[in-house]
């Protein structure tokens, strides 16, 4: 009983060690076939909107006026300024996104996506939570997106970062053709919480062994259900949380400011200020 106590004791302390040296147990675990890995995409795998990058590239071939792309750079200006996602803002990106491809093919969509990808969309991939990706990946493991960008945006980035596969929003298409309504709701907040439990279940996954990673509190649904949440380039609500509950964080924003409100470092001061002075603008016109 002695050699059983001091035995359990040792192990304890060394636990307790390791999380005061900030080490972590190798994650994640080598072969392990029940694990699998969620992805949020804007501001965590990306800097900054999907769809907002995807806009610039259909106004740069026609799709739509001057004046919905000052829409857009509205609401991708917020986005980066604020460091979290206005509900508003995001129906609103969606509304004109709808718009926009109505009577559309959506195989004409999907191949001017890759195109968009090449455009603005592969600079902007975080290197370091595309590594920690490739690290599951390299385990074994399956990796998802999980986006209220729509699915055909998603599953390019997926597709061209060489995962899995994505779980996005689903615009209504008959014979080919996009209506301009979408298929349910947006997979937003709650939504992506419940799209995830769907597959872990359709994938026989053991979501106590998955992980997840965002960087915007909407997610905390999504990052509730797994044993490895991940809190990436986080806002200030879902670090508070995470910190609260000992999430994992990473970070991988440079510079004050950008840790606190989200711009990408990347983005130089001369284009933080114009972004500022044209949200500016636009808000005073828009009044």
């Amino acid at each position: 009983m002695l050699a059983g106590e001091a035995s359990a004791e040792a192990a304890r302390k060394s636990s307790q060690d390791v999380s005061v040296s900030g080490e972590e147990p190798e994650f994640p675990v080598q072969g392990d076939a029940h694990a699998a890995a969620f992805f949020d995409l804007d501001n965590t795998v990306m800097q900054g909107a999907s769809l907002f990058h995807f806009g610039r590239g259909l106004y740069k071939r026609k799709f739509f006026e001057t004046r919905d792309l000052a829409k857009f750079a509205w609401q991708q200006a917020w986005f980066r300024l604020a460091g979290f996602e206005d509900p508003e803002h995001m129906q609103e990106a969606r509304d004109s996104a709808l718009s926009i491809v109505q009577g559309h093919r959506v195989a004409e969509l999907q191949s001017i996506g890759e195109e968009i990808y090449d455009e603005y969309m592969a600079e902007r991939i975080w290197p370091g939570t595309r590594a920690l990706a490739q690290a599951h990946l390299d385990a074994g493991q399956k990796v998802w997106l999980v986006t209220a960008a729509p699915v055909e945006i998603a599953q390019v980035i997926a597709r061209r970062l060489g995962l899995t596969g994505a779980l996005g929003t689903v615009a209504e298409s008959v014979d080919g053709v996009y209506t301009g309504k979408l298929v349910g709701e947006p997979l937003h907040g709650p939504a992506k919480a419940e799209a995830v439990r769907a597959l872990a279940a359709a994938e026989g996954l053991d979501l106590s062994r998955c992980a997840a990673y965002s960087d915007s509190h909407n997610d905390i649904p999504m990052l509730s259900l797994v044993g490895h949440p991940y809190a990436i380039n986080p806002d200030s609500k879902l670090r508070k949380h995470a910190r609260r509950l000992e999430w994992r964080l990473r970070d991988y924003r440079t510079g004050r400011k950008a840790a606190k409100v989200g711009i990408p470092a990347a983005a130089g001061v001369g284009a933080v200020a114009g972004g500022t002075a044209a949200a500016i603008a636009l808000h005073k016109r828009r009044r």
